[in-house]
C-alpha cells in the first residue's frame, strides 16, 4: 500500500485556483499555527490514513469498553470487579480535579515519567480519553498489565505550511503526506508512593528503494524524545498539573541528561552503540551501574520503544514476560521490524523473560526462557543487543 508523497504534481497544482476560491482567507489563521504536533488533522479525514503495508492496525480489543479492573500486573494487585461501585463512578476528566497539584515529572538521566497520587483505576479512562483528544485511536488495551497503545498516526504539523499547501489542504488534505507514522505506548505502574506513567514513542518512515524513486518501503526510525516529552507535558496538564511545569517538560527535552555515576553498562567493557553488532559480541548478561528501581524503569522503556509484546510483568520478581510474533503475522501485533529482527524461520510465538536483578548498587539483566532458565540463543541475544544500545 503506497502513501501519498510530499512531491506535488501538476495534476494536484492544477486544482489550486479552484481551491483558492473555496477556501478563502481563513487559511491564513492555520498558516500561523505554531503547534508542532497535530494528529487531529489526519483523524478528520473521511477515509482512514494509509498505513505502511507491514503496519496493519491492531484489532480493537473488547476490553476497551471496560473501565473497571486492575491496571497492574497480577502480582502487584488483585483484579477489581468491572461492575464495582468505584469503577462505575469513574468518568473521563474526574481525575483532573482531584489530582490537581499532585502530578509531577520525574527524571533519571534521559528517562522521564509522571508520578501522581491518583490510582491506576482512576487514570485509565482519563488517559484513554487523552489519546482520543489528540486525534489518535486507542487500539490496544491491557489493563491487567497497564499497557495502552495507539494506532499509527500521522503528525500533519510536519507538513510545509506554505500558502498553496495550506489552501489545498482545506479541500484535498490527503494529497500530501509526511512519509512518517507515529504510535505511542502508555505504561501505567502502581508504586508505593502512587502511580507512575510512562509514554514511549515508536516511529516509521517511508524511504525510496530505487534510484528512480518509483518504489518505497517503510523502515523504523528512532524514538523521538521530543514527542515523548510533548505528550508527557500534555498529559500532565490533562491530569491537573500546572502549565509552567508542563512547559518545562518540553523545554527540558532538548537539554542533555545531567551527568551521574550511573547509566553505564558494562559487558566485558563499555559497549558503543552499533546498528549491526555481531551476535558473537553479545554477552549472556549485562551489568548496569544502576540500582534496581532505575534499571527496571530503563529496561521497561527500552522494551516499549522497541515494540516488544509484553504479556505480563512482575516487579517483585524483576521479570518482564515477552513474546515475539510469528513473522508470518508480523504487522498484526507488531510492525515488520520483528520479521527483520528475528528472521523468517520462526513459525510459532516464542516466549522469553527479561530478568532484572539487583546486585548491590548495580543490576544484572539477562534473558530467560519461558521456564525461567537462562538462555543464549540467537533470538535472546538479539533482544539483549537492543537493550545494550539503550542501557549503555
Amino acid at each position: 500500500m503506497s502513501v501519498p508523497s510530499l512531491r506535488p504534481t501538476a495534476t494536484r497544482l492544477a486544482c489550486t485556483a479552484f481551491v483558492l476560491s473555496l477556501a478563502g482567507c481563513s487559511t491564513l489563521d492555520n498558516m500561523l499555527s505554531t503547534d508542532k504536533v497535530d494528529y487531529k488533522a489526519a483523524s478528520r479525514q473521511t477515509q482512514g490514513l494509509d498505513v505502511p503495508p507491514d503496519l496493519t492496525q491492531l484489532a480493537k480489543d473488547n476490553r476497551a469498553q471496560v473501565q473497571g479492573g486492575s491496571i497492574t500486573a497480577s502480582a502487584l494487585s488483585a483484579v477489581k470487579p468491572a461492575n464495582s461501585t468505584n469503577a462505575q463512578s469513574l468518568v473521563p476528566g474526574s481525575v483532573a480535579a482531584n489530582a490537581a497539584g499532585d502530578v509531577r515529572l520525574e527524571r533519571a538521566g534521559n528517562d522521564r515519567w509522571l508520578r501522581t497520587n491518583a490510582t491506576p483505576e482512576q487514570l485509565w479512562p482519563v488517559i484513554r480519553t487523552f489519546w482520543q483528544e489528540r486525534g489518535l485511536e486507542v487500539v490496544k488495551e491491557q489493563p491487567e498489565i497497564g499497557i495502552m497503545e495507539t494506532n499509527w498516526g500521522e503528525n500533519r504539523a510536519k507538513l510545509p505550511q506554505d500558502f498553496i499547501r495550506s489552501t489545498i489542504g482545506k479541500v484535498f488534505d490527503g494529497l500530501y503526506s509526511t512519509g512518517e507514522r507515529d504510535m505511542y505506548r502508555t505504561r501505567i505502574e502502581r508504586s508505593p508512593t502512587g502511580t507512575d506513567i510512562f509514554i514511549s514513542h515508536r516511529g516509521m518512515q517511508e524511504v525510496y528503494t530505487t534510484q528512480g524513486r518509483d518504489s518505497t518501503a517503510w523502515q523504523n526510525r528512532p524514538a523521538d524524545p521530543y514527542l515523548e516529552a510533548e505528550m508527557l507535558s500534555r498529559l500532565m496538564l490533562k491530569l491537573g498539573g500546572k502549565e509552567d511545569a508542563a512547559k518545562a517538560v518540553v523545554a527540558d527535552a532538548g537539554k542533555p541528561a545531567p551527568a551521574t555515576s550511573a547509566s553505564t553498562l558494562r559487558a566485558g567493557g563499555d559497549s558503543p552503540r552499533t546498528e549491526r553488532r555481531a551476535l558473537s559480541e553479545v554477552p549472556e548478561s549485562l551489568s548496569v551501574n544502576d540500582g534496581f528501581d532505575r534499571a527496571w524503569r530503563r529496561v521497561g522503556l527500552s522494551l516499549d520503544r522497541h515494540g516488544f509484546t509484553i504479556e505480563d510483568r512482575d516487579r517483585a520478581a524483576g521479570l518482564f514476560f515477552l513474546r515475539y510474533a510469528d513473522p508470518e503475522k508480523a504487522g498484526q501485533d507488531e510492525p515488520n521490524f520483528f520479521q527483520k529482527l528475528f528472521g523468517a524461520k520462526a513459525a510459532t510465538p516464542v516466549r522469553y523473560r527479561v530478568s532484572v536483578k539487583a546486585d548491590g548498587v548495580k543490576s544484572t539483566v539477562r534473558i530467560l526462557d519461558d521456564r525461567g532458565q537462562p538462555i543464549a540463543d540467537d533470538n535472546a541475544k538479539r533482544i539483549l543487543s537492543l537493550l545494550m544500545d539503550d542501557l549503555k
